[in-house]
């Protein structure tokens, strides 16, 4: 498969990126939340917020030019990174990743950060590849549905 293109994220990527967010809420999130969380998240419109607000920040993944993961990063830590998911295990998310951590370390940062969740057993494995370490657990409190936020941590050279 041809390596996907990355590149920063412009204002015309916005569907695509709001459409990824729901693709990902849908495959990952939705079946682990309460019915209360899935009806404010659907109120709430959180993937438009997000890109309307952070967008401008992110880098995309590209193949043949339609927009398929997006990252997302300040400082040494990664707020997201999400794949559309008839594009995962296409290398998308560690050429992602891989930006995001050389980024990281060429502002002087030692290490990288990001949260994932207990249930989430595929995004930690991705990251347990790439040499993350379980540095803490907490309460999720962002979904209100008593999951368990993991705090990863990887030292970057």
């Amino acid at each position: 498969m041809i390596a996907p293109y990355i590149r920063p994220a412009l204002p015309a990527d916005s569907a695509a990126l709001v459409a990824i967010l729901h693709d990902t809420f849908e495959s990952t999130w939705r079946p682990q939340l309460t019915p209360a969380a899935v009806t404010a998240y659907q109120q709430g419109n959180r993937p438009a917020a997000y890109v309307a607000e952070r967008g401008h920040l992110f880098h995309v993944a590209t193949r043949a030019g339609v927009v398929v993961g997006l990252v997302d990063w300040q400082d040494d830590f990664v707020h997201a990174l999400h794949v559309h998911s008839a594009h995962a295990r296409s290398g998308a998310g560690t050429a992602l990743m891989d930006l995001a951590e050389a980024e990281i370390a060429r502002a002087g940062f030692p290490a990288a950060r990001l949260e994932t969740d207990t249930f989430n057993t595929r995004s930690q494995a991705f990251y347990a590849a790439r040499g993350y370490i379980e540095k803490d657990r907490y309460p999720d409190l962002e979904w209100n549905s008593g999951l368990t936020t993991l705090l990863l941590e990887k030292r970057l050279s």
